[in-house]
């Protein structure tokens, strides 16, 4: 019994140490080696170096000068990345349908300018609630309220949109995309930071 105690105690430290320690110090390293920016989270900094957040996670945007994210229920206030979580919410949920209408009125409001229907991802939040994409179109459909409230034109922020969409992984995966975060910050450089 004790000889199979110890086989049972040795076997146990050697898988321990190769996939408890071994094994992530060697992914981890090369990681830092390969993708160094990718293994950090893929943090993205301003000119001046500051860290504002990664293309990775969403964030609020609620200047009018910006584009606004997905909506997100991770968290109680929402974009809260330790806390990652869709809503739950059903298609026959009267909750979020109400969310919706709301939601869709708000931005109609906020876009008087802009054309056609809000597009369905500025009303639905992602699964994780911290998608940092929206479509071509939901970026295109807020464009004329940035540049009113930018005072440029608005063909101008029109080409900044184009210049950042993201096509289809490996050209057959997912969806033409743009990521709001990179997206803005393309803005401040452009026509200046707005506070």
């Amino acid at each position: 019994m004790w000889k199979t105690a110890i086989i049972a105690l040795r076997a146990t430290v050697v898988t321990l140490i190769v996939t408890g320690i071994a094994y992530p110090i060697l992914i981890t390293g090369l990681a830092q080696v390969l993708f160094p920016g990718r293994a950090n989270g893929s943090l993205v900094q301003t000119s001046k170096g500051e860290i504002v957040g990664s293309e990775l996670i969403g964030q609020a945007f609620k200047n009018p000068g910006y584009f606004h994210s997905r909506p997100s229920a991770a968290g109680d206030n929402g974009y809260d990345a330790a806390n990652s979580d869709g809503s739950n919410l059903g298609p026959t949920s009267k909750k979020l349908r109400g969310r919706i209408i709301a939601d869709t009125q708000r931005l109609t409001a906020q876009n008087p300018e802009a054309r056609g229907p809000v597009p369905i991802d500025l009303v639905t939040a992602s699964g994780s609630g911290l998608d940092p994409d929206i479509s071509p179109e939901a970026s295109l459909w807020q464009a004329p309220r940035i540049a009113r409230a930018r005072q440029v034109d608005p063909e101008r922020v029109r080409q900044v949109v184009e210049s950042h969409i993201e096509g289809r992984q490996i050209g057959i995966l997912g969806e033409p995309r743009v990521n709001v975060l990179l997206l803005d910050l393309a803005l401040d450089r452009q026509f200046g930071r707005m506070y």
